[in-house]
């Protein structure tokens, strides 16, 4: 099987899916530098940032409660999971990856000529994992088992237990866990609002844990491209390592950026969480109106993965861009055709607009 270079879900998202109302957006939408306490005496086009600025790294390890050691920055996750994939694969190695799942984790490991397995998180179930399946499904050159937690694209949470055991079974046959985090800091912003508790961080659970994150996705901060990994720091030395044929050094200005985030997190947080919160509603309002979409309520996260009873995907998205200038995501690009992404992360009006134009094209299909 040849090597994929390139992703198509990427450039779909960057051709096709702006519209006057997007739902096709996995994140909040940006936060203006306005609403910062930025002045430009906090910023500099260049400095020492050779493999971690000091600021950056202490602010993240406090924000994490992790050890600075264990903590290496990258320029956003879908970097942060090509360095983690590929100190952990060699061409050759089974990868074992969700499905469905965000398409970009399966294009880096083909990239990297990895073999692809994988362990099906079923809609019947609620995108969960049977950790007896996911055994059934390593072999002696498993290497790497791939998460997403919250999933994409359809929110749902693993729980630790479950975190635990899959580490478990991935340490039997040698292999490392990696999930990535990027959705999980909406569990905390929604347990905020519920009785139910937040999720934390999976990384310190088990030895083979590593984990990627950024501020992107929750907060709508993708212009600085913070993220980062966390692994032991074995593993964090050599993907500083590795970033040198990448990203060698990342730009200081967004590295000062990210630590003027961090110093004003509160502000950030309480942004993300009334937006998400009252777009969660709306989200499930509709959801529950809806007799043509197969779905459960949005408990957290920024998208839901709902079924079309009959199937006409793309009928629904052709008629939602051409007559309502709404986009949602076709299941297509997550391997389940007969799906939507919908996402929730757009201005509440913005939102609101969305999902009442998606009900009118869901009308005028039927």
């Amino acid at each position: 099987m040849p090597r994929i270079q390139s992703s198509e879900y990427m450039h779909w998202a960057k051709t096709l899916q702006a519209a006057r109302f997007n739902l096709a957006n996995s994140g909040v939408f940006a936060m203006p530098l306005r609403e910062l306490p930025v002045k430009l005496e906090d910023l500099e086009l260049s400095g020492q940032s050779f493999y971690g600025w000091g600021p950056l790294q202490g602010a993240l390890s406090k924000h994490l409660g992790v050890p600075s050691e264990c903590l290496v920055h990258a320029v956003g996750t879908s970097l942060a999971n090509h360095l983690a994939m590929a100190v952990t694969l060699q061409p050759g190695d089974d990868v074992l990856i969700e499905h469905p799942t965000y398409e970009l984790l399966i294009s880096a490991a083909s990239y990297l000529g990895a073999n692809i397995r994988r362990i099906h998180r079923r809609f019947d179930q609620r995108f969960g994992i049977d950790p007896a399946e996911l055994e059934r499904s390593l072999t002696p050159r498993t290497r790497l088992i791939v998460l997403t937690n919250l999933h994409n694209p359809s929110s749902a949470r693993l729980d630790e237990p479950t975190i635990r055991r899959i580490a478990e079974l991935g340490q039997s046959v040698g292999a490392q866990v990696l999930i990535d985090e990027v959705y999980l800091d909406a569990a905390a912003l929604a347990a905020a609002s519920n009785d139910r508790p937040a999720l934390t961080t999976a990384f310190g659970l088990a030895d083979n844990i590593l984990v990627t994150s950024s501020l992107t996705k929750v907060y709508g901060l993708s212009g600085i491209r913070c993220g980062w990994v966390l692994a032991k720091p074995e593993l964090a030395q050599r993907m500083w390592r590795l970033n040198d044929l990448f990203g060698v050094i990342p730009a200081h200005a967004a590295e000062r950026l990210s630590v003027v985030v961090l110093d004003n997190f509160e502000r950030v947080t309480a942004r993300a969480r009334t937006l998400l919160n009252t777009n969660r509603k709306l989200l499930n309002d509709f959801l529950a109106s809806r007799e043509d979409l197969e779905s459960w309520p949005l408990e957290a996260g920024t998208v839901v993965f709902p079924r079309l009873r009959d199937g006409r995907v793309q009928a629904l998205c052709d008629v939602l861009r051409q007559r309502y200038e709404a986009t949602v995501v076709p299941g297509h690009f997550f391997e389940m055709p007969e799906h939507i992404r919908i996402g929730i992360g757009a201005p509440t009006e913005v939102t609101a607009e969305g999902l009442h134009r998606l009900g009118q094209a869901l009308d005028e299909i039927h």
